[in-house]
C-alpha cells in the first residue's frame, strides 16, 4: 500500500519539473535564448520596405534624355563608340540588391558632360526600426552633407541674403564672413572646391568673375533647396567651381527618397573655354526632369 501511495507522488513531482523546464506556462519560465527586454511574440516586427529590388540604372535613362543632357553624343562620328556611350558604364558595386548606379561621359569641342544615376535600397537590420525609418535617417545625412541654406535665407527680399546670416544658417557663417572679407568668391571656391551655395553661382556664375555684391544675389528659385512633389522627400544642390585659374564647371545634384530607396542624379558640365559658365537654370531643369521620370518609374 505504501508503494501505491509513493508512485503517484513522484509522478506529480516529475510533471511539475517538466512544466518548469519547458518555460512559459504557469511557472513564468523563459526560453534560454531570450534577450533582456524581449517581450516575445507580442511585439510585432517593424514594417519591411516597399521595395525589395532595384531597377537596372543604365536602362532607366532613355536616349532622348541622354541626347538632351549630353549634347556632344550626337557629334560622335564613330557609331560604335556612340552606341557604347548610350549604354553607359555601371558603377562598381558588391551587392546589386542594395546599391547600383550608372555613369555617362561625353566630351565635345564645346563642353564635357558627366551624368550619374544612383539607386540605394536601405535595409534595417533592427526588428524595431522599419526600412523606411532607416532610409529617412540615411537621407537626412545626405541633406546635412549638402549643407543647404535655411529656408528663411532663400526667401529674403532683395539683396538681404548678402548680409548677416540667420541663426539657423550657422554652418555657413564662417565661410560667408571669409568671402565678405576677401571680396572675392574665387578664393572661397578654391578652399571648398565649389562656389558658395545659394549666392550668385546659380544665376550663371557672374559673381564668380566680378565678386561684386550685386552679382552675389541668387535669383529666386535657383538656390540649393528642398523640392516638393518628388518622391517622399527631395532636395537639389547646385555648386560652381570658381577657381580663376581653371575651367569652371557646375554640378547639379538631385536626391530624392521613395520609401526605402534613395535616388541620386548628379549632372556636371565643364565648358571648353575658361570664360564660359554653365547655365544653372538649364542644368537644374534637365536634372529635375530626369529625377521626376525615375520617380514615376517607382510609382508604376
Amino acid at each position: 500500500m505504501q508503494r501505491k501511495a509513493y508512485v503517484p507522488g513522484v509522478a506529480a513531482l516529475m510533471a511539475a519539473l517538466l512544466a518548469g523546464c519547458t518555460g512559459g506556462g504557469a511557472l513564468g519560465g523563459e526560453p534560454d535564448d531570450s534577450k533582456p527586454g524581449d517581450t516575445g511574440s507580442s511585439t510585432a516586427a517593424a514594417e519591411p520596405g516597399k521595395y525589395r529590388t532595384l531597377p537596372e540604372p543604365c536602362g532607366e535613362v532613355d536616349r532622348g534624355t541622354l541626347d538632351s543632357m549630353l549634347p556632344g553624343i550626337k557629334e560622335m562620328p564613330d557609331e560604335e563608340q556612340r552606341e557604347k556611350v548610350y549604354e553607359g558604364a555601371p558603377t562598381v558595386t558588391y551587392d546589386t540588391d542594395r546599391h547600383v548606379g550608372c555613369r555617362w561621359k561625353v566630351e565635345s569641342s564645346d563642353a564635357t558632360h558627366h551624368l550619374l544615376v544612383d539607386f540605394e535600397r536601405v535595409v534595417s537590420y533592427d526588428n524595431e526600426v522599419s526600412d523606411d525609418t532607416r532610409a529617412t535617417e540615411v537621407y537626412a545625412k545626405k541633406v546635412q552633407k549638402a549643407d543647404l541654406p535655411e529656408p528663411s535665407d532663400t526667401s529674403s527680399v532683395g539683396g538681404e541674403s548678402e548680409g548677416e546670416p540667420s541663426d539657423g544658417a550657422s554652418t555657413d557663417s564662417t565661410d560667408s564672413t571669409d568671402a565678405g572679407e576677401s571680396g572675392k568668391s574665387d578664393e572661397k571656391g578654391d578652399e571648398k572646391g565649389k562656389g558658395e551655395k545659394g549666392k550668385g553661382d546659380a544665376d550663371g556664375g557672374e559673381a564668380a568673375s566680378s565678386g561684386s555684391p550685386s552679382d552675389a544675389v541668387t535669383p529666386p528659385g535657383l538656390e540649393p533647396r528642398t523640392l516638393d512633389d518628388l518622391g517622399d522627400e527631395a532636395f537639389l544642390d547646385d555648386a560652381l567651381t570658381t577657381s580663376a585659374s581653371a575651367t569652371r564647371h557646375r554640378t547639379v545634384t538631385v536626391v530624392f527618397r521613395t520609401s526605402n530607396v534613395i535616388v541620386t542624379v548628379e549632372y556636371d558640365e565643364q565648358p571648353g573655354r575658361r570664360t564660359d559658365i554653365p547655365d544653372s537654370k538649364e542644368m537644374q531643369d534637365t536634372a529635375q526632369e530626369l529625377a521626376g521620370s525615375l520617380a514615376d518609374g517607382f510609382s508604376e
